[in-house]
């Protein structure tokens, strides 16, 4: 195994965690694998068994793994003809959620606090009208924010900001083109439906399982881009396991293909490391992620952003340039501050540590 631990550098389960995927990953320990006991990777690796325990727990969770009674844990990670095959470890995580459009409440005074701020500190500039792709502080929070908490190490210039997604999808369409056939999951959000429907794009519905988008209707679509919401499909609840999430890269590795991956809500899960985004697992540079404000905050703030890849910024600036940013100096500068202060981050932190309560004692 010869895996090697920073103790300098935390968390540490996190360290066995990554290298342990990249192994199941890369076919080191194929499918059905018996992996290391707790003891003995404890030993190698000169920790404890709860810390090796708590990176098992998390492959348990993300679906790479699965424990197995008095037998100990066994890779259920596959790949099959470039497509992975579909997992069983997540199907008991298709629970439903009450509603897309709201979430638990922002502290109201810290946000007007720092509304205050902003316009005290600010004064006139908050009149100005933004770039064309956003005011260059939030996009700077935002790459920041995204690196530490999503894997996801970009160049400002690759951030967009708009209001709200339904915008965003828009403006992906302009982008990717209207002769294109968009694959979008089924059920979805409906909204995603009706933005194509009004952009009059053909769609193809994609039926899902437990774990995400049926293979065999990924592997027959005529569609040459993917929607997904991989987190938590709304209104199923279905969360993309690891395998899946690695298929649907597979999926867009062929072609000119790209995938538009919604990660809403994602900051809320209970896990103790929030899923790996398809851009951040994707060195293929096919991928444009999306999120916004409107559960992490309010719904009536109508701020999200997207990212693009590098190979789509040119295509921007010649189809794109000349739009103007859709959202407020004065909204992008308060984000700004909440996510450069911790105050965004603190509250995140605080309705997952209660979700986690929540589930224990439910």
């Amino acid at each position: 195994m010869k895996y090697k631990i920073d103790k300098q550098s935390h968390p540490i389960y996190l360290q066995i965690y990554q290298q342990l995927k990249t192994d199941i990953v890369n076919g080191n320990y194929p499918y059905n694998t018996k992996l290391p006991s707790k003891r003995l990777l404890a030993e190698e690796t000169e920790t404890s068994i709860v810390t090796v325990e708590h990176a098992y727990s998390l492959l348990c969770e993300e679906g790479y793994i699965e424990a197995r009674e008095r037998s100990g844990f066994f890779v259920v990670f596959r790949t099959s003809d470039g497509f992975v095959l579909p997992s069983l470890a997540m199907t008991h995580r298709a629970e439903p959620p009450q509603a897309r459009s709201t979430g638990p409440d922002f502290p109201f005074s810290v946000l007007a606090k720092t509304m205050r701020g902003v316009i005290s500190d600010y004064g006139g500039e908050i009149l100005k009208r933004p770039p064309n792709k956003g005011c260059v502080e939030l996009r700077h929070a935002l790459r920041q924010y995204l690196a530490k908490n999503r894997g996801i190490v970009v160049d400002i210039e690759q951030i967009v900001i708009g209001s709200g997604a339904e915008y965003l999808y828009g403006l992906i369409i302009e982008l990717l083109g209207r002769n294109r056939v968009y694959g979008i999951e089924s059920p979805s959000y409906e909204q995603i439906k009706q933005v194509y429907h009004t952009h009059e794009v053909a769609y193809e519905d994609l039926p899902l399982s437990a774990d995400g988008i049926e293979s065999a209707a990924l592997c027959r679509t005529a569609a040459d881009i993917l929607h997904t919401t991989p987190y938590r499909s709304f209104p199923s609840g279905v969360t993309a396991s690891a395998g899946k999430r690695h298929e649907y890269i597979s999926w867009a590795g062929t072609g000119d293909r790209f995938i538009i991956e919604d990660d809403f809500e994602s900051e809320f899960s209970v896990s103790s490391k929030p899923e790996d985004t398809l851009f951040a697992l994707s060195d293929a540079d096919n991928i444009i992620y999306l999120n916004t404000f409107s559960k992490t905050i309010s719904p009536s703030l109508r701020v999200g952003y997207m990212v693009l890849p590098q190979k789509l910024l040119q295509r921007f600036e010649e189809k794109l340039g000349l739009y103007s940013c859709t959202v407020p100096t004065f909204e992008q500068l308060v984000l700004t501050q909440l996510l450069e202060n911790g105050d965004f981050e603190r509250h995140i932190n605080r309705v997952r540590r209660h979700k986690r309560k929540a589930a224990l004692h439910g």
